[in-house]
């Protein structure tokens, strides 16, 4: 009896010690394992591991916080939940809104600690699902109509349910079908297919920058029987002063067309835009290729335009649509180039639109580029350039040379090419520079320095002329210096007359001889004096007597 009391007590004391901690705190229940939360388009929902698979009767609770308010709220749906995941998307969150989510493992009382997840918003862990798509049946085309994920009007995609962009792969239905991916409007059609082929294809949903959704299920259809009457091809629209002309290709004869114009941006919008299509004036039951309409027509943006043909009964399916720009199809006009040399011998230019030319809006929207063709006028060769500014120099060019120019607009874009036609030649001479001031100013200088230079040269060549052909009367200043009396000095003279000369002999100091000579015409002279007659050895007794003759005399007149 004891034996038992003692067995019975060891029971319940064991018992009560297993019992003890889980009413304490669950310490023998683990929490949740990866948990996370998936999100497609509206629908939220939260799942989780087990941490002890072989627990049964383990129920998992789940709460949120918001920034907004800091005490936990039970999330609906995810309660007392037996299975690893549960759907809360009824609960109205901000999608944009930041939220915290816990979750635990309970077991009648006992429960485990809280597994936390990291603050997110909904918006951030949502992904896109796969769109909704309609298809319609042609016989060289199928129309496609695609519905946008998510709830419409409201739920995750409520403000972008319009920026949505589609892309499409398209094959046949065959093993060796070749695909295309393209990417398409909500509603739109895809060309270029062959009658009666089945075509199969899938769409998936991008939101820009970096979202890209689930394909949806593959949707296969088959075209109808070729149409007796051909669609119109190659529609363009050219733009002529203030007319715009549609036109397109056709093979048959004795068909009417019409044409119908539909705002650009509603093809973006969901839904049936069939019955927004517009009449285009002037281009209904038309029976050339080619229709007239005012450019008042259509405002500012841009439109798709179509074309159909009908020859009474039957009428062809709608043509490719045609994207229509109103920025783009303006005329441009050549621009006004104005230019000017300066002195550094260089030519500015400066280019300006024509003040009635339709290019000016065009530069609000797309960047105008200026080709420029610069040439010497006596030269063949050209230079070209472009140049988005418009005022520019051209340096370091020829002195007192003739350059020409030419420009033209051209406008440049990804999807679109235009230029108008070149402008009038416009000519300019450039100046001197200081090249030629240099060489003008040494000039000057040396004109200057010349001066006196050619005078003196003259002077002389002109006292030459003179000396030669118009001799002077009197003898030289080298000469008629020598000379102190008046007959004496015309002895170099020519005269018939026959001057006498006289001349005095200094034989010594103490005896003075006079000798008069006689100078005949033929300029022969003597001149005797002792010494050389001393030398001489020879004297004639004519000049003796002459000589004391005329010593006499002298001596005579000294005493007198």
């Amino acid at each position: 009896m004891l034996a038992l009391l003692g067995a019975t007590t060891l029971v319940l004391v064991a018992a009560v010690r297993w019992m003890l901690p889980a009413a304490a705190g669950g310490t023998n229940l683990k929490s949740p394992q990866n948990v996370e939360v998936y999100i497609i388009d509206d629908t939220f929902i939260l799942r989780w591991n087990r941490s002890d698979p072989s627990a049964k009767n383990v129920t998992f609770s789940a709460d949120y916080q918001t920034l907004k308010n800091d005490t936990w709220v039970k999330l609906p749906g995810c309660q007392s939940v037996a299975s690893t995941r549960c759907n809360f998307s009824s609960v109205k969150l901000n999608v944009y809104e930041e939220i915290k989510l816990r979750i635990r493992a309970e077991e009648d009382s006992n429960t485990s600690p809280w597994h936390y997840v990291d603050s997110f918003t909904l918006f951030e862990k949502a992904q896109i699902g796969p769109p909704k798509v309609h298809l319609e049946a042609e016989d060289k085309a199928i129309i496609i109509n695609i519905s946008p994920p998510g709830t419409k009007d409201r739920g995750m995609w409520a403000l972008d349910s319009s920026s949505f962009t589609y892309s499409l792969d398209i094959w046949k239905n065959s093993s060796s079908g070749e695909r295309r991916t393209k990417t398409v409007y909500p509603r739109d059609k895809i060309y270029k297919l062959s009658p009666e082929t089945t075509y199969c294809l899938k769409v998936k949903a991008r939101l820009l920058p970096r979202k890209t959704g689930v394909c949806s299920p593959v949707y296969c259809i088959k075209t109808t029987v070729e149409n007796k009457l051909p669609p119109p091809e190659n529609i363009q629209v050219d733009a002529k002063n203030h007319i715009y002309v549609l036109k397109w290709d056709y093979t048959y004869e004795n068909v009417t067309f019409q044409a119908q114009w539909l705002h650009a941006y509603l093809k973006k919008i969901p839904g049936d835009n069939s019955g927004k299509w517009k009449q285009i004036p002037n281009c209904e039951n038309v029976q050339t290729t080619q229709c007239v309409f005012p450019k008042n027509t259509f405002r500012k943006g841009i439109y798709l335009i179509r074309v159909r043909a009908s020859d009474g009964n039957t009428t062809s399916v709608w043509s490719n649509e045609e994207k229509f720009d109103t920025q783009l199809q303006i005329t441009l006009f050549p621009p006004v180039i104005t230019m000017k040399s300066t002195n550094d011998v260089s030519l500015r230019v400066y280019i300006s639109a024509p003040e009635e030319s339709e290019s000016k809006p065009v530069n609000h929207h797309y960047p105008l580029i200026y080709e420029i063709v610069f040439f010497e006028n006596t030269s063949n060769a050209e230079r070209k350039i472009r140049e988005n500014r418009t005022d520019f120099t051209f340096p370091k060019l020829k002195p007192l040379t003739v350059y020409c120019i030419k420009a033209r607009v051209l406008i440049q874009e990804e999807k679109w090419n235009k230029s108008s036609v070149f402008s009038d030649i416009v000519c300019e001479k450039t100046k001197p520079g200081n090249t030629s001031k240099t060489w003008l100013i040494a000039g000057v200088c040396a004109a200057l320095f010349s001066i006196p230079v050619v005078i003196y040269v003259m002077k002389l060549l002109f006292r030459c002329i003179s000396y030669v052909f118009f001799p002077s009367s009197k003898p030289p200043s080298t000469i008629d210096e020598y000379f102190s009396e008046q007959p004496l000095r015309n002895l170099l003279l020519l005269t018939s007359e026959e001057q006498t000369e006289r001349c005095f002999i200094i034989e010594n100091t103490n005896t003075i001889t006079a000798v008069e000579e006689t100078n005949q015409t033929d300029g022969e002279h003597k001149k005797y004096n002792s010494q050389t007659s001393q030398d001489s050895g020879n004297y004639s007794n004519e000049d003796e007597s002459s000589g004391s003759k005329f010593s006499e005399e002298f001596l005579h007149q000294e005493t007198e």
